[in-house]
């Protein structure tokens, strides 16, 4: 078993990770969308199903298809819309309630004009994070996508949706926080706008950081948290959550060991946990914490021990003498991951449910 780099997730966290945020949806009373890049998985998107999830965000057309397959009907593509997938697009609405991002006049105008299924469309808010989507400000433009929802064509208006990426920047849990309530703002001056033409227009709002942070979430009407089903690295030195929330480790083989360098080089390089890297406070780069593996689960982290560099193939992991001295060339470690989303995506093909 672990002969190769594979990701193990522990269900159990998984499960609690859901029930807690799933409760502040509804403590909220938000539509809950969670988004499913994280995964990527059939059998976690069942746990989610059990717990009465029923509507999913997901970031392609090939993941919408996917998630399609396995039974899931009422899906937001939460990434601008790709023109050149309009016949995919096309088909996915015909068999599911299917919403998706536009953030231009041309986009919608062309999407109009080449869809035939009724569509859910989302105008995205770029609420400072400047990675897609229109400014709040932008009205002309807002007021141009709108109208066209009002012709005769497949083109539902569904509301505005943001993503604050921003919180990952951020210092402090108040500094997150004021981002979240910067993007509400935003969002409920738009939807104030239009809700006399659209009175069942929403807004809609993703992040981890500030989901798990805040106990308020009630200035808005839908939440697309993705990366709290599993948790990682940089959500814990955010503050997000704790190190036992953590829900996914990759199970790494010792290959060699270098006592006078407090090194063990392992089977476990970027093309498994992404080159994805935090600072420690020494402004080393961290591409992951190192857990000791136990007969079902994993260790807490161990002190001071990190993967301190990553090649393709291999990571160099710093470890003091005295727990260093403790593996040999053989044993398998585990490592947390700094960004759950890739990782778990490089191994989509070798991970074991624990």
């Amino acid at each position: 078993m672990w002969e190769k780099p594979a990701l193990l997730i522990d269900t159990e966290k998984v499960q609690r990770n859901i029930e807690n945020m799933l409760r502040k949806a509804i403590e909220n009373r938000l539509i809950f969308r969670p988004h499913f890049k994280t995964h990527q998985s059939a059998d976690i998107g069942d746990i989610f199903r059990k717990k009465g999830v029923a509507k999913i965000t997901v970031s392609s057309v090939s993941m919408a298809k996917y998630f399609a397959d396995n039974g899931w009907n009422d899906i937001t593509i939460a990434f601008p819309v790709n023109l050149r997938e309009a016949g995919e697009i096309n088909e996915l609405a015909e068999r599911t309630r299917l919403n998706v991002l536009v953030d231009s006049v041309y986009s919608a105008n062309k999407l109009a004009q080449k869809l035939e299924n009724e569509t859910g469309f989302f105008i995205e808010i770029d609420n400072g994070y400047h990675r897609s989507g229109l400014l709040h400000e932008d009205i002309a433009e807002i007021d141009e996508m709108v109208a066209i929802a009002e012709q005769n064509n497949p083109l539902e208006f569904k509301g505005f949706l943001t993503h604050a990426g921003n919180t990952y920047a951020a210092g402090s849990k108040k500094e997150i926080l004021s981002i979240m309530k910067s993007a509400a703002t935003q969002l409920q001056a738009l939807k104030a706008r239009y809700a006399e033409r659209f009175p069942g227009i929403i807004t809609s709002y993703g992040d981890t950081p500030s989901c798990s942070l805040a106990d308020d979430l009630s200035d808005f009407d839908e939440i697309r948290p993705g990366n709290f089903v599993y948790y990682d690295v940089m959500q814990l030195l955010l503050g997000s959550c704790t190190p036992d929330d953590i829900a996914v480790a990759v199970a790494c083989p010792v290959v060699s060991v270098y006592p006078q360098r407090e090194e063990l080089i392992i089977y476990g390089g970027a093309v498994h946990l992404s080159k994805e890297f935090v600072p420690n406070d020494r402004g080393a780069k961290i591409y992951g914490y190192v857990v000791r593996l136990t007969e079902n689960r994993w260790t807490e982290p161990i002190p001071g021990a990190y993967v301190a560099s990553l090649s393709q193939e291999h990571g160099i992991v710093k470890m003091c003498s005295e727990d260093l001295l403790k593996f040999k060339p053989g044993d398998v470690v585990g490592v947390l991951p700094v960004h759950s989303c890739l990782t778990a995506n490089l191994l989509l093909k070798n991970r074991q449910l624990l």
